[in-house]
Parts: structure tokens; C-alpha cells; sequence
């Protein structure tokens, strides 16, 4: 089963997500629990957590299905103490977030080296940085997702992804999204039924699907390799339908929340009942 959503805001309390979610007809979605372009915030409260599992429950979202984000801030790859554990104290936050909200899942982009180290040691850094997180939590798996590969960012070749999941000491709670307006620039083509497929392949045999935990189902204005991060609507862009309309038929997606960055809300319904319609 396909379950699929999108990135909905959170404004109002984390509960409001789940009834935006419903209004465009998902099953699925994803959710800042925090203000995403500040380093603090207030706690939950015990109502704003009670208030969301009522809602998840009131609407059948059960954890799996929801792919909350953290902070564009973070960078777990750090070159320089401060930042590096700035970094990680607001990463463990977000992980205990999560905790609170009953969530099993944290996407996050990996990281970037500014220059300043070599790739090899930041992508030793965003796996230590997994695993204090880890080890300061229960039950939340961390997901990394793949990135364009804009400036200093890694975790744009499948190899970072694998590197970083090969360093982490409970593999269990270790997990990767994809989104295919990164990929798309970072260089894996999509654009026919034969590419998308020949770029699942490669992520089996590189990472595995068995630490795939989500997908970001995204258009690219970028152009292919161009390393440059622009989402846009479902056939409008780059990529075009043909890859979609074959993700929504390869099994291997099963049972992960496909959520949906494209850039008009408005359109998000349409697009929803329109993957949903190509599972065939």
C-alpha cells in the first residue's frame, strides 16, 4: 500500500497538521514540529501532545505514516566545535520531539563539510552525530535524506548515504528518503520508466531498501546533475509524470509515506488522487 501526503503546516499546533493532512485527502504527511528557521522553541505542551494523538487516532494516521522534518538550521557534519554541537543539542531536541509525539521517524539532511574538512570526516561526524542522538532517545528512527548536492552539502551520491548508515551502531533506527527533485539533480536520472527503475536498482544495491523509510515525490526546475535544489509540480518540471506514475507501481515503495514538497498547496489534492490513480 501506497501512503501518500504532504509537507502541511503545523501553525496552530501540531494536531492542525494532521486535519490539514485530511483536508487534501491524504494518508500520509509531514510536519515541522518546531519553527524550522529558529534554533529554539517553547516545549510541547502535554495538551498540544495530547491534542495530536487524538487527531492521529481520529483519522487513522498510525506513526509510519508520518515523516516529520527538523531544522533547515542543523548541520550534524560541522566542521567547527560550536556549530557542531549546537548542532547536535538541536538535533537531539528535535529527536525528543518527536518521542514525546508518540513519532518514529526524523528526516534530516546530512550535512556539510564548508570546506573545512575533508568529506570522509564529515560524514564520520553526521554518524557520531546519529549516534549520541540515538543513544540519548528510544524509538525514533533517524532518516536521512539524500540532498541536491548544493556548495559543501553530502549525502547527494547514494555512497554518502551508505557510509553514513555503516557508521551508525543501531542500524535498526537508521533509515534514508529519497527525493527525486535531489536525486534528479545530483544525477540519477528519472525521466523514463527505465531510468527511474535503473535508479531504484542502484539505490537497493548501494544502501538497501530495507533502510528506505520515505520518499519526497518532487518535480525539479533544476536541471539534470545540476546539483542545484528547485522543487516544482508534478509534470511541470524536468522529471515529467512517467517517473511517478512508475514509483506508484513498484512495490519496493510499499508501506513508506510518500510526501509530496511540490510547490503549490493548491494543487496538492489533484496531485494525491492523481498518484494514487496510477497504482493501476
Amino acid at each position: 500500500m501506497k501512503y501518500l501526503g504532504a509537507h502541511v503546516s503545523a501553525a496552530g499546533g501540531p494536531d492542525q497538521a494532521v486535519q490539514r493532512a485530511v483536508e487534501i485527502g491524504a494518508n500520509a504527511f509531514a510536519l515541522f514540529t518546531k519553527n524550522q528557521r529558529q534554533w529554539r522553541a517553547k516545549p510541547l505542551t502535554e495538551e498540544a501532545i495530547e491534542a495530536f494523538g487524538a487527531a492521529c487516532r481520529e483519522h487513522g494516521f498510525a506513526p509510519h505514516q508520518i515523516l516529520p522534518h527538523d531544522s533547515y538550521l542543523i548541520n550534524l557534519g560541522h566542521p567547527d566545535a560550536a556549530g557542531l554541537e549546537k548542532s547536535r543539542d538541536a538535533f537531539l531536541d528535535e529527536m525528543q520531539r518527536c518521542e514525546q509525539l508518540g513519532l518514529t521517524l526524523l528526516n534530516f539532511h546530512p550535512g556539510s563539510h564548508l570546506k573545512k574538512i575533508s568529506e570522509a570526516e564529515c560524514l564520520t561526524r553526521i554518524a557520531e552525530s546519529i549516534n549520541l542522538a540515538l543513544d540519548e532517545t528510544r524509538g525514533v528512527t533517524a532518516v536521512i535524506e539524500n540532498t541536491a548536492g548544493q556548495g559543501t552539502n553530502l549525502g547527494w551520491r547514494f555512497e554518502h548515504l551508505a557510509e553514513i548508515i555503516a557508521q551508525v551502531d543501531d542500524k535498526s533506527r537508521g533509515g534514508v528518503c529519497i527525493d527525486t527533485c535531489h536525486a534528479f539533480a545530483a544525477g540519477y536520472d528519472l525521466r523514463t520508466p527505465e531510468a527511474c527503475t535503473a535508479t531504484l536498482d542502484a539505490f537497493g544495491d548501494v544502501v538497501g531498501f530495507e533502510y528506505l523509510r520515505g520518499m519526497h515525490l518532487n518535480d525539479a526546475k533544476s536541471e539534470f546533475a545540476s546539483r542545484v535544489d528547485r522543487h516544482h509540480s508534478l509534470g511541470q518540471g524536468n522529471i515529467g509524470l512517467d517517473a511517478f506514475a512508475t514509483l506508484m507501481r513498484d512495490p519496493r515503495l510499499d508501506g513508506i509515506p510518500m510526501i509530496l514538497e511540490t510547490i503549490e498547496p493548491s494543487l496538492w489534492a489533484e496531485e494525491i488522487a492523481w498518484l494514487r490513480a496510477q497504482q493501476g
